[in-house]
């Protein structure tokens, strides 16, 4: 028996074998990577990055065919205030630092390159609790068009917001 193979041409100068490189993200696990490759070229966000003590900093850093991707800074202290996303799904990544997010299920606390995905009407509050600066990106399918504000985080306001959320979004 012959284990050697041979291979008659080039099969990359043959384009139509080759499937095609999406030119953008189409599915969460798609957006969680582009997310994970900006979060990796840290010379291309790093400059960008401003730290504002009296509101939350952003940038709006990509846009794509139905998705946008921002980049915020948190002083120690910020916090996002109780919201949903209206129609919008989301990957939350934490570049620098530390921020904690806090659901009706808990609090979970985001270090660096922590990524978090969910779905619309997904309600949460993300904060700044600890004693250092953080930057996190955001990406948002379809962009964001709307950030619904909900009662002063208890785990009750937030668990009755979120299906309110997800009815609305449906309904609109």
């Amino acid at each position: 028996m012959n284990s050697d193979v041979e291979i008659a041409g080039d099969p990359l100068a043959v384009p139509h074998l080759l499937p095609p490189v999406p030119a953008h993200p189409s599915t969460v696990a798609g957006f969680a990577g582009l997310a994970r490759t900006i979060a990796a070229d840290r010379t291309g966000w790093a400059p960008l990055v401003r730290y504002d003590a009296t509101t939350r900093w952003y940038h709006r850093l990509r846009t794509g065919p139905g998705y946008e991707v921002w980049l915020l800074s948190w002083v120690p202290g910020q916090g996002s205030g109780p919201h949903d996303h209206g129609p919008s799904s989301g990957v939350l990544t934490v570049l620098d630092g530390e921020l904690t997010e806090r659901t009706a299920r808990g609090d979970r606390t985001l270090g660096a390159g922590a990524q978090r995905v969910f779905a619309p009407g997904y309600a949460h509050e993300v904060v700044n609790d600890a004693l250092e600066p953080a930057v996190s990106l955001h990406v948002y399918f379809p962009g964001l068009t709307e950030m619904p504000m909900h009662a002063p985080h208890t785990p009750h306001a937030l668990a009755c917001a979120a299906p309110a959320a997800r009815r609305d979004a449906a309904v609109g």
